[in-house]
């Protein structure tokens, strides 16, 4: 059934379908494909965090109290080389540098209630950034926000208690596991730019990233994200100035 948005000048119509489905349901919908993803690589965290020798019980605590994706990965070698924890925070701090231009445009105002947002914060990772910054803004409301993000948690968690209980199993030297990451940024980045208007911003984003990896490959990533940002600054500003000349 379409209604027909004409007569109703002051009240936004909403989806019949989004209207219906509960918040949970559309959360665990649009999760699902990305959790598909973090299931492997969870299982890959679990496998690493026995292999170097740790108790399987860490890959709950690390997958629960840090949740920062390939940080996981780097600080498991780190307690296991019982490494000092100044290096630990200066290496948290440069991986994990592009959530500061994440909160530039995470739509934080939509959810409700002290710990929901706190939580929300907490667990802002890159798929759940992207989730909620291309999805429909009618359909991605705060609750399913964090739905979505309690499910993308529960997701990573499970994969690595799974990994971490099937380690012995799992032969040493298997590839591929830690690909999963990878292959999932890729399907992603896909969906952005298919929603993109054109090549202007995958093309800025692509040559920061080459220009960073030339400049310093050990801190790409900062340098990269910081360029990518000052250039799209510059690019509104521009094409806000060029509107009106147009026009």
């Amino acid at each position: 059934m379409v209604i027909d948005p004409a007569p109703f000048s002051t009240t936004a119509v909403v989806d019949p379908d989004h209207r219906h489905t509960p918040e949970w349901r559309r959360a665990l919908q649009a999760s699902l494909p990305v959790g598909i993803g973090l299931v492997p690589l969870g299982i890959a965290l679990g496998v690493l965090v026995v292999q170097q020798g740790l108790n399987p019980w860490w890959a709950l605590v690390f997958t629960s109290l840090i949740y920062a994706g390939s940080l996981e990965f780097i600080a498991v070698g780190m307690v296991a080389t019982l490494t000092p924890l100044p290096y630990i925070a200066l290496t948290a701090l440069l991986v994990n540098f592009r959530h500061v231009f994440y909160a530039l445009s995470f739509p934080l105002d939509r959810v409700k209630g002290r710990l929901a947002r706190f939580y929300s914060m907490f667990a802002l990772t890159d798929e759940a950034y992207a989730m909620s910054v291309t999805g429909d803004r009618r359909s991605m409301t705060g609750r399913v926000m964090v739905y979505s993000q309690l499910y993308l948690h529960a997701y990573w968690i499970g994969g690595a208690i799974l990994g971490a209980t099937a380690a012995q199993w799992i032969p040493e030297d298997i590839v591929g596991l830690d690909f999963a990451l990878t292959a999932l940024f890729v399907v992603l980045s896909i969906e952005a730019i298919r929603a993109q208007s054109g090549f202007a911003v995958p093309t800025i984003a692509v040559a920061c990233a080459l220009t960073a990896r030339l400049v310093d490959a050990e801190h790409m990533l900062p340098i990269a994200m910081g360029a990518f940002v000052s250039l799209l600054v510059v690019r509104y500003f521009l094409t806000r100035r060029k509107v009106p000349a147009d026009a």
